[in-house]
Formats: structure tokens, sequence, C-alpha cells
């Protein structure tokens, strides 16, 4: 079966040492942020195919974001563009919540149109996932998203899109029509309690299978996570560990999902491999860092040696 094709904005990110205001921070460390290289990430290093497609500036931080990807086992198809890279600075205000600044205006990323987006690689996919966050960022990478889905649809290519609400890129007023005329055009959906409260009344979960997706996962955090999978329902826990770091850990999720989806695996077990995923995720700093292997992901539980 073909793996997972995916696109959309790609950072560098500069994560603050410490924690208090950022004026105080002793020094940066930089990584790479997005989501949708997230999860290209976490299906690669889980063992399955994964390409990701974006703009990315004629610059150190475009390259980074190559490298890495590429470092990671993930297919890039980068497409040049002369504006710049964007970056996303990232702190600990303190110890109860985490600041990230957004300097994505303007940026490649945000220049993403339809065309950047082949057929061809669409209709090979396995899957093609899409998150809320590409709309949000210009009219053109919301059309990019569109037609996107659109060719998957007319090819036959499952849809995958994760809610993904970012207030601080549009309001709740106007992400609310888009990201459920998204969610009505999907197979498999992802998302959080809050963000599917945006656009559906009640029950999160039965609200978003009731615009016509076949696979509902609605992820709560520490809480686990509830999903309605071919008209079956699903309760599974969370996993206990000492979370060091929650940024990232929906992706971390969302690809353990899509990997074992790929993989052929039953929704009770992808859901098992999505909580473990997250929760491996969350014992690491950094967007991406945390993200497990197949082989890591037993570790969970099971002391702090591996011989």
């Amino acid at each position: 079966m073909s793996g997972l094709f995916t696109f959309g904005e790609s950072m560098g990110i500069f994560v603050a040492d410490g924690i208090g205001p950022l004026e105080h921070a002793r020094g940066f460390t930089l990584g790479v942020a997005g989501a949708e290289s997230n999860v290209a990430i976490g299906v690669a290093r889980l063992g399955g195919d994964a390409t990701w497609l974006g703009r990315l500036g004629p610059d150190a931080t475009g390259a980074i974001i190559a490298a890495r990807l590429r470092a990671s086992g993930v297919r890039v198809l980068a497409v040049p563009d002369d504006a710049h890279t964007g970056l996303m600075i990232r702190y600990q205000r303190s110890s109860e919540f985490i600041q990230a600044d957004y300097h994505r205006a303007g940026s490649a990323g945000s220049r993403l149109v339809p065309a950047d987006v082949p057929r061809a690689e669409i209709a090979a996919a396995g899957i093609v996932h899409v998150t809320g966050i590409t709309p949000a960022l210009s009219d053109t990478c919301r059309a990019a998203v569109f037609h996107a889905v659109e060719e998957a649809r007319a090819a036959g290519v499952p849809v995958s899109v994760d809610v993904n609400y970012r207030g601080k890129l549009w309001s709740r007023f106007d992400a609310a029509p888009v990201l459920r005329d998204l969610v009505s055009r999907a197979d498999v959906v992802f998302a959080g309690p809050e963000e599917a409260a945006l656009f559906v009344d009640g029950d999160p979960v039965d609200g978003l299978a009731k615009l016509g997706p076949a696979e509902v996962v609605v992820k709560d955090g520490a809480r686990g996570c509830a999903a309605l999978i071919g008209g079956e329902r699903f309760e599974v826990p969370a996993l206990r560990v000492r979370a060091v770091d929650t940024v990232g850990a929906g992706d971390a999720f969302v690809a353990g999902y899509l990997a074992d989806r790929l993989a052929g695996a039953d929704a009770g077990q992808r859901l098992r491999t999505a909580i473990a995923a997250g929760a491996f995720a969350v014992t690491v700093p950094g967007d991406c860092e945390g993200l497990p292997t197949r082989s890591e992901l037993g570790a969970l539980g099971g002391g702090d040696i591996v011989r």
C-alpha cells in the first residue's frame, strides 16, 4: 500500500532555555516545527513511507528543514520560493503555560498555491493528510488544501484532516465554517474537544461523525481518546508518563494512527499506537525530536535502562 502524502508550512523554531519571560532566556535551541512535517516524520519513524511538500525560502532555515526531514526518512518535495522561511519563537512563560510567537506572515510557506500540489502525488498516495492550520495562512493556501482534498476524493484516495485550530492565525468566527467544510470532505478526522466545539454541538465524536467522516478520533490529552470508527465506539485511556514538553503530542498521536492505518492494522491497534506515540513524544523536549520508532514504543513504562 502507498504511503502518506502531506503538505503545509514548516518553520524554524527557536526554543528558549529555562522558564520565565523571554527577555531572561539564557539561550535558544534551534529546531524544526510544523504540524504536517511532524506527522510525516512520525510516520517515517514508525516504518511508513511519508512525503512532505512545502515552499521553502533561499535561507539557512529552509535548508535545515529539508535536511532534517530527509534525515528522518521523509521524502521532501521542496518548492523553492524567494520569500523568507517562517520562524517561531517558543518559551515557557511559567510552569503552567507555553507561549509561541509566530513570524510567518508573507513567508514562503504561506505562498503555497494549488498548482504546487501535483495530481500524480495525490493519486499515488495511500492517504492524503491536511490540517486546519494551512487554510489559515493565506487565501492561496486555503485553495491548495481544498484543491488537494478534491483531487484525492476524485482519485479514491482517503483524506485525513486534523482540525488543529490556531487562534493566533484566525478567529473562531472565520475558522468555523472553513473547518466544518474541510471535515465534511474527510474520511478520517482528528480533533480536540474544544476544536470540535467550534462547529459541532453536543458530544464531539457524534457531532463530527454526523458531518460524514467514517473515522472520527477525538484526542483529549491526559484523558486519552474517544473514537467512532466504522460504526464502532472506542475509548482508550492515556498512558501515565512524566511529561516534559506537551507540544507536538497531537501530531505524534496522528502519526501513530495513520502509520498503523497504512500498515493495515485494525482500529483498536491504531488507537493504541496513537496513544503510545503521543505519550512517548511528551517525554522529550521539542516539536518532533521525541517521535518514536516502533522498537521504542514498547519501552514506555519499562524503566530507564534498555540493554
